[in-house]
């Protein structure tokens, strides 16, 4: 299988800057995953206006949301916040 390059959107990188360093850890440890499969045991396809092609992963009481675009093998880190948070637009 092919690797992915991850990448993050402005706005993902200031959400994973806000965390605390242990859970800024456990995030980053999932967003390496990415790379070899961007579609990992657990990921969800969100649905709803606008997410036709957006995936999330659960890392504890947190939701990385993410797009995969597979033509160009690249994974982008849309936003990174907490459940209560993370669905609001």
């Amino acid at each position: 299988m092919a690797q992915y390059a991850v990448s993050f959107r402005r706005s993902a990188e200031k959400d994973l800057q806000r965390l605390d360093d242990n859970v800024q850890g456990r995030i980053l440890q999932a967003v390496d995953g990415l790379e070899k499969n961007p579609r990992p045991f657990g990921f969800r396809k969100l649905q709803g206006r606008r997410r036709d092609d957006a995936f999330r992963i659960r890392v504890g009481d947190y939701r990385i949301v993410y797009t995969v675009d597979d033509s160009s093998k690249v994974v982008t880190v849309e936003r990174i916040r907490h459940r209560r948070e993370v669905y609001r637009e």
